[in-house]
């Protein structure tokens, strides 16, 4: 199908492409990589009558250390993450996640600020940063506003942006020595919706004990879905085949996910446990 006609603006800076979101309100849309909006629009299940890149704005595509957080900007593409050394140096998980978005032609271009900003539980990036714990910087005509991962994601493709703001930021704070992190989903075909994803975060003290752990669900909720009870089942005990099939086992319970071509409900919460299981193990390979 082909997309409605629409108009199509290039502001140079952030101020005008902010100023340009009031002018317009809820009939435009902000384009980045444009692999999640452009689709959609083919699809007529959006139709902006008017669509704002930000490509051309300057400062929004950046990986940097600075105040024990790592700052990644909106418009950085995910190749750039993906390669990424700094990433690799605090974050293993940016490493597995990159690589199973879609194919290189996709990562090339699409970015991580769009990837959040879509909403979509079925995105691969929401999960990884609510294991992480990261915040969003959200940009309007009032300034920032930093929003916490766990108060982003309010339903299907409903995010905490208000009209005229434009996500400009991803912070994530540097982990501890003794972490590691993981992410990995299960899908039909390269390119296709996950059936089910995993990212996981832990921290181990020198006395082998759980001090941090942070766990993300892809696909399997209306919202990307934090394993809360998953995590307790974790924190102050020593990691053993135990408690990580106690983990496994509540986000199994705890997951929301339908019957479709992809598997049965059922079929979903057992890839779900599968994955728990084989993340934590991986994050724990990678706290040594």
């Amino acid at each position: 199908m082909i997309a409605q006609s629409f108009n199509y603006e290039s502001p140079g800076t952030l101020k005008d492409a902010i100023s340009l979101l009031e002018k317009y309100g809820e009939e435009a849309k902000i384009l980045s990589g444009g692999h999640s909006l452009i689709p959609m629009m083919k699809l007529r299940f959006a139709s902006p009558d008017v669509l704002i890149d930000i490509n051309n704005i300057p400062g929004l595509s950046h990986i940097k250390e600075e105040g024990g957080v790592v700052k990644i900007g909106a418009l950085t593409r995910e190749a750039e993450i993906e390669h990424s050394d700094l990433l690799k140096k605090y974050f293993p998980i940016f490493a597995d996640v990159t690589k199973q978005i879609a194919d290189p032609q996709v990562r090339n271009r699409g970015t991580i600020g769009g990837n959040l900003a879509h909403g979509d539980a079925a995105n691969d990036h929401p999960a990884v940063m609510l294991s992480l714990n990261a915040t969003v910087i959200a940009t309007g005509a009032n300034g920032e506003r930093s929003i916490p991962i766990d108060e982003f994601f309010f339903g299907f493709y409903q995010t905490a942006l208000q009209q005229g703001e434009i996500l400009t930021e991803i912070q994530i704070p540097i982990p501890p020595k003794g972490t590691g992190s993981s992410y990995h989903k299960q899908e039909r075909k390269v390119g296709d919706y996950a059936t089910a994803g995993c990212a996981v975060q832990i921290t181990i003290d020198s006395k082998g004990v759980c001090t941090a752990a942070g766990i993300g669900l892809t696909n399997v909720n209306a919202t990307p879905l934090r394993a809360v009870r998953s995590q307790d089942a974790l924190l102050g005990k020593p990691i053993t085949d135990a408690t990580i099939a106690d983990a496994a086992k509540f986000a199994s319970e705890d997951c929301n996910p339908s019957t479709d071509l992809r598997g049965s409900d059922e079929y979903k919460r057992h890839l779900v446990a599968v994955l728990v299981t084989r993340m934590i193990h991986k994050a724990m390979e990678r706290t040594k």
